[in-house]
């Protein structure tokens, strides 16, 4: 196979990950954790996405909660952050609950999702009187039987079923959904019918819109019959941009397999380049017309809360990872760097894929640079351990004690996939705190400021 140069796709960087690789501080991390890989992180950045998403609810006067998808990345230092107001922590199983718990989020403003939940994550939800988005009509009598035993009261969401999927396996049907209603509304059932939600894959925030506006119109027909109902939850999908628009298009139009080591051409990759994305979509679900009103009007006129559930939109910028450099070898028309450390702490979400945006050397020594071609491998024992298929270009070859660092990586790719294989260690998460940094800790055992 001939092979050809891809256009580079340098992501998009927040200026502390600029300072930080750029400074001595990659280098003092890099040595007080043993050469890694490790991952850095940066509440910051976090922080700052999440009050936007707040802000955009505030902005159109719709009242709601913007709930961190945890499932995104498992750090304890984004849950610290979303004890404050207007946010909580989407979670669908007990150590995810549990671990919000434990980092100060109330279980009030703890949404609990997820198919068919185990009797466990069910009676700690009660316990704890978390929001439940009910699945399935079996699962509402299983919540229903735990209520009683405990004497509590299930809040909870009935999840339904998109209409444009109806193969999908989440959510009710749309005559299984008028019974589950109506089964929540008979005498002394433990229950408080709080809502609806649904969840959509892609990142269009039309069909969000416009899902929502049924949404509210289930919310109230279940008034009629006694319920509260004034909750809608629009999931997460959430877009994220990682690269410029011209670099991702360039990219698209000319892809093809000469650009990949082998040949490895992902059939199917996240849409790198996006808009609107984080907080300005949520704006433009909020403000898409259906029938001469926008949705913000609707949701103000029938007083129905807004829930979202976004994961990668919130770490969005707020982290990076690195792979110390172990060696580098010639292979056809390219090179081959090996890192130490697994592909599978650098995973994009799609299965057969990988994370596209260039990773940036980082040179332990000046000297002669002159570029060069090179994919980028794991050091397991495992042909298809590749954390970089696509030959990319590097300034200068990769030489051992050098770093290779890799943008953006806390929504999905830093640890959805990782694994002890070879009974390596899973890479630290070093969190950012100001001028200062640390590992970070499952609960704050440091002194809280």
């Amino acid at each position: 196979m001939t092979e050809t140069l891809s256009p580079p796709l340098p992501a998009r960087e927040r200026p502390w990950a600029q300072t930080v690789r750029t400074s001595r501080t990659i280098w003092d991390i890099a040595h007080a954790i043993g050469g890694g890989p490790f991952h850095v992180i940066n509440p910051a950045s976090f922080a700052e996405n999440l009050e936007q998403m707040i802000g955009a609810l505030a902005a159109e006067g719709v009242a709601g909660t913007v709930y961190y998808g945890k499932k995104a990345n498992k750090a304890a230092a984004w849950l610290r952050e979303c004890a404050r107001p207007g946010a909580g922590v989407d979670v669908a199983s007990v150590p995810e609950l549990v671990h919000a718990l434990g980092n100060g989020v109330r279980g009030e403003a703890i949404g609990v999702t997820g198919s068919a939940k185990p009797d466990g994550l069910i009676w700690l939800a009660l316990r704890h009187r978390c929001l439940i988005a009910v699945d399935a009509a079996d699962e509402l009598e299983r919540v229903l039987d735990l209520a009683s035993e405990l004497g509590e009261k299930a809040e909870i969401l009935l999840r339904v079923r998109p209409p444009a999927a109806p193969d999908s396996r989440f959510g009710f049907a749309p005559e299984a959904l008028k019974a589950a209603v109506r089964r929540c509304a008979e005498p002394g059932a433990p229950v408080v019918l709080q809502g609806f939600s649904f969840h959509l894959d892609g990142y269009d925030p039309v069909p969000r819109a416009e899902l929502a506006v049924q949404l509210i119109a289930l919310c109230l027909d279940a008034r009629a019959l006694g319920h509260p109902a004034a909750k809608i939850s629009i999931g997460g999908g959430i877009a994220v941009s990682y690269v410029e628009a011209e670099d991702w298009a360039r990219f698209e139009s000319g892809r093809e397999d000469g650009w990949f080591h082998a040949g490895k051409n992902p059939a199917r990759t996240y849409p790198y380049h996006q808009s609107p994305t984080g907080a300005a979509m949520v704006t433009a679900i909020l403000r898409h017309q259906v029938g001469g009103r926008s949705l913000a009007d609707r949701l103000r006129e029938t007083e129905v809360e807004l829930l979202l559930e976004p994961g990668r939109a919130l770490v969005d910028g707020a982290g990076f990872s690195v792979f110390p450099v172990l060696g580098c070898k010639p292979s056809d028309e390219h090179l081959i760097t090996t890192v130490a450390g697994l592909s599978m702490s650098l995973s994009e979400q799609w299965k057969g894929s990988e994370f596209l945006p260039d990773p940036i050397l980082i040179r332990r020594t000046d000297g002669v640079a002159e570029p060069v071609r090179t994919a980028v491998g794991g050091s397991s024992c495992m042909e298809y351990d590749v954390l970089t298929w696509r030959t990319i270009q590097l300034p200068a070859r990769p030489m051992p004690g050098d770093l290779l660092l890799y943008p953006n990586t806390a929504g999905y790719q830093m640890d959805k996939n990782e694994s002890g294989f070879h009974q390596l260690p899973l890479p630290p998460k070093v969190v950012l705190d100001g001028d200062r940094w640390h590992v970070d800790t499952d609960y704050p055992i440091q002194e809280i400021r």
